[in-house]
């Protein structure tokens, strides 16, 4: 399956839009169930002031409701389920994210549910305030005075009815208008009306007089008042208009009273005094307020417990839906506010990481947004700062790098010391001037070194000797000749001479650089010898000559003149003249032939061939000590003089065979002289060398060996090791002279000298060297 570049599957939304997709999506389906929420509950709150639409709809708007509570709920734990399973997949952010809707919803949460539990008491506690015994008692009371009123006027009403009944005892049926004007004036009444007994109307004044069919009482109501004599009754109180319909009449009380004639005879029809008398308006007002607060008092006493459970029900609908709108708002808002967070964050851990690639930026407007791209741009300043560091460290790394090819390729040797002196760092020429493996002693002191001990201390002396001479002085270095004598296991056992110069570094180091001038001084010192030598054989050979032919002419003038005696003394003094001037000559001849050694004409010389050629003059019947060689028969020609390198085979074959035989002269071992040519392991010199199992060199002959008159044996000039010296170095051979050391004893010398190969040789060994690699 194919991925974009920004490690999606090809084909699909790129996380960034999917992501926000998602958010939209979040926040619309947010929106739309707060909206539905808010709506209801709006509804809920107004169905509470109507009773019938309470009544009607609260079961369906409470399961809305419900519904909408649960949809939030749903997905509130959604919400909190990738919470958690973000938190479990360790991804960065999940933390602050919980953090922050813990946070926001704490903060909506726990206040509502504060109020919740204050409106809880209030309403609990305020319905049964409501139907309080003293308020019910109140209201009873209040009805129990209105009917006592009401009462009281109508007694009232009836006394003054039955006296005005008198007035019409002996009153006829046609005169009884003018009566009945004058009672009505009276009792203030509105109508007054005089019946009979079977109902039909007399005369009336009022409003009964405008009236074809007046209300007249009813059968009833006639027999009470034949009982009674006179009875009344309240109209107006209990009857409520219908919808639309003209309002009822005044309130009012209306009083029956039976008519007394004088002579009452059976067979009289008797007459009835109807009075109707308007309550007060404002009694009637109270009545009704009373009577009406009565009943809902009533009807609410018998759904006290419905009531309660509606408010307590709509209140804690409300703190549901309220708390989880809280919740899941608490949870978008810390997501919005997490993200620049969070994408801080990830960018500082990057930057810790050394990622520096630009971070991602928010467009939005606040501190926020901006401080993501305050830290995009501190990213690329710092990428931008890194390159330039990493340039610069190129161009240091170079630099360095040509420094250190400088110093590896340097003859002279440096060291870095510290204040101590205690090697911080080496070049390879100082290993190869020091002979010393000095690299492997970084870290320690330089006077710790074998065989460097004397070396170390004096150079820490001139430093400390510089720094008070530097601060009354100002010098900026100090220079001095060192004269070493290595004689650790595999050092050169010859002096080096080497001249040192020292100087401080930044940081407290000390720089030590020093070159080996012992070849200058070796010839220096040869050149001197050599000065010296011919000047002496020049001196010494002149009076040799006159000397001897004196002495030959004085025994040939004296002789057969004196007594036998004295010829025999002057025989033997003469001879012993001649002998010393012959000595003495051979000695001037040496020194002139090391003087006026002849420079050499190099050529390719076969070494085995030669070195054969001269073991033959070292047979069996002229060499007191066996002589072996070991010849290497993959060596091939050097560069060399032939008649030089034969003088030097000779000197060093004498050197060795007089060795081993001083040697075996005072023990039982039997002296032997090995000589051995080997090819070098690099293959581009050709070693010679000449071992004996004499008594060696002692200490203050091995260093000083090589100087012209320097021997241990009695009857030797000391010039053969200083020819062969100046020999080598004619051919550039290198030379090493040392004692064979086997279990911690001396077993004799060695001298070894390393040859050049030719330049035809060193080809032909190269082409042979690359047919035998694997890729010929």
């Amino acid at each position: 399956m194919s991925t974009d570049p920004r490690g999606g599957a090809a084909g699909a939304p790129p996380p960034r839009r999917r992501s926000r997709a998602m958010r939209w999506a979040i926040g619309v389906g947010a929106f739309l169930v707060t909206a539905i929420g808010l709506v209801l509950m709006f509804l809920l709150a107004q169905s509470t002031n109507n009773r019938a639409f309470y009544e009607e709809n609260y079961a369906r708007l409470f399961g809305i409701n419900v519904v909408v509570a649960v949809v939030l709920l749903l997905v509130l734990g959604w919400v909190a389920f990738r919470l958690l399973r973000r938190l479990r997949q360790g991804k960065f952010g999940s933390r602050l994210l919980i953090k922050l809707a813990a946070i926001f919803a704490l903060v909506g949460v726990v206040p509502g549910a504060l109020v919740y539990l204050v409106s809880y008491q209030f309403v609990a506690r305020s319905i049964e305030s409501w139907f309080d015994v003293k308020v019910e008692g109140a209201l009873d009371a209040g009805l129990n005075l209105g009917r006592a009123t009401l009462d009281s006027l109508s007694d009232d009403l009836v006394s003054k009815v039955r006296s005005a009944s008198n007035q019409l005892a002996e009153v006829p049926d046609a005169r009884a208008g003018l009566v009945l004007e004058r009672i009505r004036d009276q009792l203030g009444a509105t109508d007054v009306v005089l019946w009979t007994g079977n109902g039909q109307l007399v005369a009336g004044a009022g409003a009964s007089r405008f009236q074809l069919n007046p209300e007249r009482p009813t059968p009833q109501q006639f027999r009470q008042v034949r009982a009674d004599r006179a009875i009344a009754h309240i109209e107006g109180l209990d009857e409520t208009p219908a919808p639309g319909a003209a309002p009822p009449p005044p309130a009012s009380v209306r009083a029956l009273a039976l008519v007394q004639r004088p002579g009452f005879e059976f067979n009289t029809e008797p007459r009835f005094l109807q009075v109707t008398q308007p309550l007060p308006p404002a009694v009637v007002a109270n009545a009704l307020a009373v009577q009406e607060a009565n009943r809902e008092y009533q009807e609410r006493a018998l759904a006290r417990e419905g009531l309660r459970r509606m408010y307590i029900g709509t209140l804690t609908l409300t703190l549901f839906l309220a708390v989880f709108g809280a919740v899941l708002l608490a949870v978008l808002f810390g997501n919005q506010l997490a993200r620049p967070l969070l994408v801080l964050a990830e960018g500082v851990r990057q930057v810790a990481g050394g990622d520096l690639r630009p971070t991602a930026v928010l467009q939005g407007k606040d501190e926020l947004g901006g401080l993501t791209r305050s830290f995009a741009v501190m990213t690329q300043q710092l990428a931008d700062a890194r390159g330039a560091v990493e340039k610069t460290m190129g161009e240091l790394d170079a630099a360095r790098a040509n420094l250190q090819t400088i110093l590896d390729n340097l003859t002279s040797g440096v060291i870095v010391l510290d204040p101590q002196g205690t090697i911080l760092s080496t070049n390879p020429g100082a290993t190869r001037v020091l002979r010393a493996p000095l690299a492997a002693y970084e870290g320690q002191l330089l006077a710790d070194v074998p065989a460097l001990a004397e070396f170390g201390q004096s150079v820490q002396q001139q430093f400390d000797e510089f720094q008070v001479e530097r601060l009354q002085h100002g010098l900026d270095h100090w220079q001095h000749a060192f004269e070493l004598h290595a004689s650790g296991e595999g050092m050169s056992q010859d002096a080096i001479n080497i001249v040192a110069r020292g100087a401080e570094l930044p940081g407290d180091a000390r720089l030590l650089v020093f070159d080996d001038i012992s070849e200058i001084v070796s010839a220096q010192r040869a050149q001197a010898w050599g000065e010296v030598a011919r000047r002496l054989a020049h001196e010494i050979k002149n009076p040799l000559t006159p000397i001897q032919l004196s002495a030959e002419r004085l025994e040939m003038k004296l002789t057969g003149k004196v007594p036998p005696a004295e010829e025999a003394v002057l025989a033997k003094s003469v001879k012993t003249i001649v002998d010393q001037v012959d000595a003495m000559k051979r000695l001037v001849n040496e020194f002139r032939d090391y003087a006026r050694l002849p420079a050499a004409d190099l050529k390719p010389v076969d070494l085995n061939a030669l070195v054969a050629d001269v073991l033959q003059l070292y047979g069996g019947e002229n060499a007191p000590i066996a002589l072996r060689s070991e010849l290497d028969e993959r060596c091939p020609p050097i560069r060399g003089d032939a008649q030089q390198i034969r003088q030097v085979v000779h000197n060093l074959l004498q050197n060795a065979q007089d060795a081993a035989e001083a040697a075996a002269s005072g023990s039982e071992r039997a002296g032997e002289v090995v000589i051995r040519t080997r090819l070098g392991d690099s293959g581009q010199r050709v070693r010679l060398t000449v071992q004996d199992n004499g008594p060696g060199f002692a200490e203050n002959i091995l260093k000083r060996a090589f100087e012209p008159y320097v021997t241990t044996k009695t009857k030797g000039t000391g010039l053969g090791l200083a020819v062969v010296k100046k020999i080598a170095d004619e051919h550039g051979a290198r030379i090493e002279l040392s004692n064979r050391i086997v279990d911690g004893a001396v077993a004799g010398a060695q001298v070894s000298l390393s040859f050049a190969l030719a330049g035809e040789a060193q080809g032909a060994l190269a082409h042979t060297e690359d047919s035998r690699s694997p890729s010929a």
